[in-house]
């Protein structure tokens, strides 16, 4: 708390003003950009997670663009999620969208993989990191580590 009075003190001292509503003091824990932040990690806003979980079967380009832009956000979160993406990301195509199966199975593997995500520790930049690269037949995928603990994933499914 002297650290924060230090720092009002400094604001007022140059006539700068913190807006009420966008600070927070004292918490455990906070929201910022869709994740919340905490001595854990980084992990994804359980609201996100709900409207994922949500979200009905896209019946249009548009939608399926919405669905993808939602868990596209959180894909550092989610091993492979360019592979599990595939067949969704196929049908944006030009002329290709006809829902299927596959494209069914790869939405339900999503929702599951988004909800089941990891919290992911925030990175210590004295500590060395480790990348772990898997390449195969249809993308690349690589998951940045340190201590043993996931920062991020990456994957990316090859056109």
């Amino acid at each position: 708390m002297r650290h924060v009075g230090m720092e009002l003190r400094r604001l007022e001292e140059n006539q700068w003003v913190a807006n009420r509503k966008k600070c927070e003091f004292g918490r455990v824990q906070i929201g910022y950009l869709g994740h919340l932040i905490s001595k854990k990690g980084v992990e994804m806003d359980p609201g996100k997670v709900n409207e994922v979980l949500d979200w009905e079967r896209p019946r249009s380009v548009k939608a399926l663009k919405g669905f993808l832009g939602l868990t596209g956000y959180y894909r550092h979160f989610v091993k492979d999620y360019g592979k599990i993406a595939k067949p969704l990301t196929d049908l944006l195509k030009k002329g290709e969208y006809s829902w299927t199966e596959r494209a069914e199975e790869a939405m339900s593997r999503l929702k599951k993989a988004v909800t089941s995500a990891p919290v992911l520790v925030l990175p210590d930049f004295d500590q060395p990191f480790t990348i772990e690269c898997d390449a195969f037949g249809g993308g690349v995928g690589a998951v940045l580590t340190q201590g043993r603990r996931s920062i991020a994933y990456f994957s990316k499914a090859l056109s």
